[in-house]
């Protein structure tokens, strides 16, 4: 049994009064913190039922909201340990971009999911799809505009508008938000009931709820990963996901800023302890000072997450700068340039159909050795063959990856095989809920401006919403359930 301490921080005390219930106290003694929690509802209705949902992005207040609309004698509950909405605060580089205006079809949806693309082909997105994301923002009052690729944002281009709506819906629902507090641990009462430790980040405090549902929306952190498996799932290695690559080429840094509007990239990853099929994608791709960024880079990381950690982050990347011209045509291109400017430094000029850039024109010469005043006639055609093989076949070597700037992604969580995407409920344990980046499920880029958030948050709308319907219907039925008796 803990002795008495000889003195007592009476002001740490005074911090934590609790207006509901009681709060639980710390007392401490020889620099020893020593505590004696108490249980603590988060509601003063404590007839009704709770749910308490782990995480205040954006599949955390959605489908909070969404089950207080669908069952408002629920008392519902949000904990997070940061600011609420943070990642739809960056996404859209500060715009939000919402979900797309043009992408209906599942298929194509899913195909933008390197994990979960299988899964998701089926009713998920019927559920609770862009077109209804659409109609929901707008039902509450905020104004939308679909840009000519599809992208979604808010008439004001700031995502504080998106933010304030949905912060303003939970409040007016009665959704009950607690920031600056971290649920740390979590188990199951015999009665089927949640009893959930929750930590305060600022001072010595901690209470213990009881939840009759639990929704665990905390993103790719650690946190949602250890409480799932206290309730029983296994967790998917997280690894990084939409990263740059670093690339060994010290003559790239004087293309850093150059844009190719289109580009062919293959990785291909070596171990000594399997073989990696390669990855192949497509689209816009930026040079950088360190190597290469743009959607077909962040594409490749996405598909190629779990390769590319197997392999450390090293391997070659073989890139068609021309991925429209055939090779023959290539050749045939430089040729007639070359016939027809015979007289002109071959570092001058250069054949306008294959779209290049001088300073990129420049550094295909140096790898040839092709530098000075070196004139067209001068070029064999053993040269431009090599020229033209190098432009539809330019290998590089990935010595690393970079982090993309702060919208950080990571592939795994929870497998989907241990929920159900029609009720986002877990299979394993009842009344326990998952939506979001919690799950091993994550998107790719959404535009060349690096729309990173587009597919997560489409994702969360979707989960979110299916999560809060489910979890709304539950709680009406075992109200009429207990009428009824």
């Amino acid at each position: 049994m803990n002795t008495f301490p000889r003195f007592l921080h009476i002001e740490t005390l005074s911090k934590i009064s609790n207006p509901y219930r009681n709060y639980a106290y710390f007392l401490f003694s020889n620099h020893k913190r020593r505590y004696t929690a108490v249980s603590l509802s988060l509601s003063t209705k404590s007839a009704e039922e709770t749910l308490v949902v782990v995480g205040a992005g954006a599949a955390g207040v959605y489908g909070a909201i969404r089950a207080k609309t669908i069952a408002p004698d629920l008392n519902v509950v949000v904990i997070e340990k940061g600011k609420p909405l943070s990642k739809v605060k960056i996404s859209g580089g500060g715009r939000c971009n919402v979900t797309n205006g043009h992408c209906v079809d599942n298929v194509i949806l899913a195909g933008n999911y390197p994990r979960g693309n299988k899964e998701l082909r089926g009713s998920f997105f019927n559920m609770h799809g862009p077109t209804d994301t659409m109609s929901w923002f707008s039902d509450h009052g905020v104004e939308l505009k679909t840009e000519i690729d599809g992208r979604v944002f808010p008439i004001s281009d700031n995502s504080s508008t998106i933010i304030d709506c949905l912060i303003s819906e939970a409040k007016k629902r009665g959704v009950v938000l607690q920031t600056g507090k971290v649920v740390t641990s979590v188990s199951t009462s015999p009665g089927g009931k949640f009893s959930i430790k929750i930590e305060k980040c600022t001072i010595d405090y901690v209470e213990y709820v009881e939840a009759d549902y639990l929704m665990i929306a905390s993103g790719s952190s650690e946190q949602g990963h250890k409480l799932a498996t206290q309730l029983g799932h296994s967790i998917v290695k997280p690894v990084p996901s939409l990263f740059t690559f670093k690339i060994a080429d010290f003559q790239l840094v004087e293309l850093s800023g150059v844009t190719f509007p289109k580009v062919r990239a293959k990785l291909k990853l070596e171990t000594v302890q399997k073989s990696i099929p390669e990855h192949t994608q497509v689209g816009p791709m930026l040079v950088t000072h360190w190597g290469f960024s743009g959607p077909v880079i962040l594409r490749l990381s996405a598909w190629g997450a779990r390769d590319l950690s197997d392999s450390v982050y090293k391997g070659s990347l073989l890139v068609d700068f021309v991925p429209d011209i055939h090779i023959e045509d290539v050749k045939s291109y430089l040729i007639q340039h070359k016939n027809k400017f015979a007289k002109q430094r071959v570092i001058s000029s250069f054949p306008s159909e294959l779209g290049l850039v001088k300073r990129f024109w420049r550094y295909i010469l140096e790898h040839e050795d092709l530098v000075g005043d070196l004139l067209w006639a001068s070029i064999s055609n053993n040269l431009l063959i090599s020229i033209a093989s190098r432009l539809k076949n330019c290998s590089f070597r990935v010595k690393g990856k970079g982090q993309f700037k702060d919208e950080f992604v990571t592939a795994g969580g929870v497998p989907l095989s241990e929920i159900s995407l029609n009720t986002m409920q877990s299979q394993i344990q009842s009344r326990l809920f998952f939506a979001g980046e919690v799950l091993n499920i994550d998107g790719i880029t959404g535009g060349f401006n690096f729309q990173v958030m587009y597919h997560i948050i489409l994702n969360a709308w979707s989960g979110g919403y299916i999560a809060g319907t489910s979890i709304g219907n539950m709680a009406i039925a075992a109200n009429l359930k207990e009428a009824a008796v």
